[in-house]
């Protein structure tokens, strides 16, 4: 594992021999304790601040002050924690969610979750690449982003859309933005919405960002809200690893020249996001409760340190130049998408529970 690690840096030496690979590392686990430190403060649970969140603004506070200066000593490590550990910290994620929960919400949850899902994205593509001109990698990751799980989501996607970093966090802070504010607008729509608190729950975990979010939206009007939010947000999230073999798919189908110069419509190599396949293997484990609660225990905290350690690293790689080069079209369509993830969304949970 470390020489595929290794060549794939570009450098034959092994990791665990290469010094410049531990300087990077070491800093972007400071990094990491630190936001997770931070987001258990009261402060962080109230506005409902992730430590992926945290991670990657500390992360462009250093890229942007210090880190240029010992970034020929730490580069390979910071690469190694956005690229490698990113994806075992996807694969680990699958120890969150159980087939058994999503059995739990029924097919009126896996309905709703996947019309949300698909016309989320779609409308994504629609207005992102046709109407706003953006460029396609940052508006499909703020659609894979809104559609499925924030942030996660989008470091989730980053490895099969290839975007550049500026990109990437361009994205991220989209999502945060609109997934903070759907924390605190959502409790203030229930009295209007006429929902009961289990309807309520399956119409936030099918629409909010990220699952810290969802948390705080359902437990502010109840824990049956709440209880069936976090499950639906869990059947949303394990709709990632086949949303990202349809990405590749989809990004793996080009248009290619013949002999005689006319261009084709063919698939060209596609490329299979293991880890995402082993995301779901992770889930069946889960499934079968064969593995100690107290090692599933262990596992989860090891995974938000890994995707946290990505989040910084990320944030390491990113230039805030980069980012005011993304202009106001990246927000334009992250307003578009929330608030049709709440009208659209709501639409979407009554007819769907009409139809059940």
């Amino acid at each position: 594992m470390f020489a595929k690690i290794a060549a794939s840096a570009h450098n034959p030496v092994p990791l665990l021999r290469h010094a410049d690979y531990w300087g990077g590392i070491g800093l972007v686990t400071v990094i990491a304790l630190c936001s997770l430190a931070f987001a258990d403060s009261h402060w962080a649970s109230q506005l409902g601040l992730s430590a992926l969140t945290i991670a990657v603004v500390i992360g462009m506070i250093a890229g942007n002050t210090f880190f240029p200066r010992i970034a020929d000593k730490a580069a390979a490590g910071v690469d190694f924690s956005k690229n490698s550990l990113l994806r075992l910290g996807v694969v680990l994620y699958g120890f969150r969610i159980t087939f058994q929960q999503i059995a739990g919400v029924g097919m009126t949850g896996f309905i709703t979750d996947m019309a949300t899902l698909s016309l989320t994205f779609g409308l994504a593509l629609l207005v992102g690449l046709k109407l706003l001109k953006m460029d396609r990698e940052t508006a499909l990751l703020i659609g894979t982003g809104s559609s499925i799980c924030g942030a996660a989501a989008i470091m989730a996607a980053e490895p099969v859309v290839r975007a550049q970093a500026h990109k990437v966090s361009v994205a991220v802070a989209t999502v945060v933005v609109f997934g903070t504010l759907s924390m605190f607008l959502y409790p203030l729509l229930y009295p209007l919405l006429g929902l009961s608190d289990h309807a309520y729950g399956i119409f936030v975990g099918s629409t909010v960002h990220e699952v810290a979010q969802v948390v705080a939206a359902g437990s502010a009007v109840s824990d049956t809200a709440a209880n069936t939010a976090i499950i639906e947000k869990m059947l949303r999230v394990m709709m990632l690893a086949p949303f990202l073999v349809g990405l590749s798919l989809f990004l793996a189908k080009g248009k290619k020249t013949d002999g005689n110069g006319r261009k084709t419509n063919t698939a060209a190599r596609i490329t299979i996001p293991w880890f995402a396949v082993l995301f779901v293997v992770a889930s069946g484990i889960h499934s079968l409760n064969i593995v100690p609660e107290a090692t599933v225990a262990m596992l989860n905290t090891f995974d938000t340190l890994l995707l946290t350690m990505a989040m910084a690293a990320l944030g390491l790689r990113t230039h805030i130049g980069a980012i005011r080069q993304a202009g106001i079209r990246p927000l334009l369509l992250g307003a578009i998408l929330f608030v049709f993830l709440v009208v659209g969304g709501y639409g979407i949970n009554l007819a769907v529970a009409a139809i059940g």
